[in-house]
């Protein structure tokens, strides 16, 4: 056996490649920086990410991935080729074997793209899974019993909410909902409430340092500084946890609909199960403050967050390669 098996977690926010035997080996933003004149590649990952917002005119940072799917499927390509020459696996090694993983709701046409782009990369076998299914299994959860697991898995484009039995996806809903779109939020509240003009990054230092979405669940302030949009000049002003926690009532609600509406359809013995087994919080979302208080008021069911949401789907992908070989039915083609 001279191939790697390889698991790729291809987020909007961040790709996360796990190597059969060695564990997760990268984890970088899905940032590209090209040269519009050139169109060259000028850098890729986290250093793409530093460049975001703070390049001139002929430079833009591009976030190749949008909503879980392909936005750009060359730079996706050029991406994935970048982060595997990274690993360096060739050598003695033949072309690895690749599980990605996909959002549910995603067409025959994306999961296609998704496929071409891993196989262009240096994939020999592509295999394509369900988010939340593999999310699951990182979390630590036996979804190959008779009985339901419900996992909620929080990204960076998508939000996607499962409940699972017996290995596979009994309802589930995925809704563009995630983490980028509170960023999103953060930032028009700033505009609006303040006339100050923020960046991506400070939106997100904002959302990850003092937001909360559970009222009066987290009292903290923090000094942003952007650009006054009456007066074009640098201003500095104050936001505190409560104002962000009224900015994301909107958006959050809509991950609480999801919710129900995938236990609504849920067949109701298996609805028993999640009453004793709680519902699972998984990917960088589930780090959202309050987020897991709110679901589990909301839903009147226990709620807990996975030991390392961020890292679920990756070692989901790790744990499916192990038996990758006894379940063809996983591969899409």
């Amino acid at each position: 056996m001279f191939s790697r098996d390889i698991g790729i977690d291809l987020g909007t926010a961040n790709v996360l490649i796990f190597v059969k035997g060695k564990g997760i080996v990268l984890n970088e933003p899905s940032v590209v920086a090209i040269d519009k004149h050139t169109n060259k590649v000028l850098a890729v990952g986290e250093e793409a990410r530093r460049m975001v917002g703070r390049t001139p005119g002929n430079i833009v940072a591009i976030r190749p991935l949008k909503d879980g799917v392909i936005a750009d499927f060359d730079i996706t390509e050029a991406m994935l080729k970048h982060f595997l020459s990274k690993l360096d696996l060739k050598g003695f090694f033949a072309k690895p074997r690749i599980l990605i993983c996909c959002p549910t709701n995603t067409t025959s046409v994306e999961r296609k793209a998704i496929k071409e782009a891993a196989e262009k990369s240096g994939g020999k076998k592509v295999y394509l899974e369900e988010e939340p299914k593999v999310a699951a299994i990182g979390a630590g959860m036996d979804i190959f019993q008779p009985c339901g697991n419900m996992v909620v898995d929080i990204g960076g484009g998508t939000t996607d909410v499962a409940v699972l039995s017996m290995g596979d996806i009994v309802t589930a809903s995925s809704i563009k909902m995630a983490g980028d779109k509170f960023d999103m939020e953060i930032l028009n509240y700033i505009k609006r409430e303040y006339k100050l003009l923020i960046g991506e990054r400070t939106a997100e230092e904002i959302k990850i340092k003092v937001a909360t979405v559970f009222p009066g669940a987290r009292t903290e302030e923090i000094d942003v500084r952007g650009r006054d949009l009456v007066t074009g000049l640098p201003r500095t002003i104050t936001v505190r946890s409560e104002e962000i926690e009224r900015a994301l009532r909107e958006p959050v609600s809509l991950i609480v609909q999801a919710a129900k509406s995938v236990l609504e359809r849920t067949p109701p013995e298996l609805s028993a199960d999640i009453i004793d087994r709680g519902v699972i919080l998984t990917g960088g979302g589930a780090l959202l403050h309050g987020i897991d208080q709110l679901l589990a008021e909301e839903l009147k069911l226990p709620v807990f967050i996975a030991e390392n949401p961020m890292d679920c789907v990756a070692l989901g992908t790790g744990l499916m390669l192990e038996n990758i070989d006894r379940a063809p039915k996983s591969q899409l083609v």
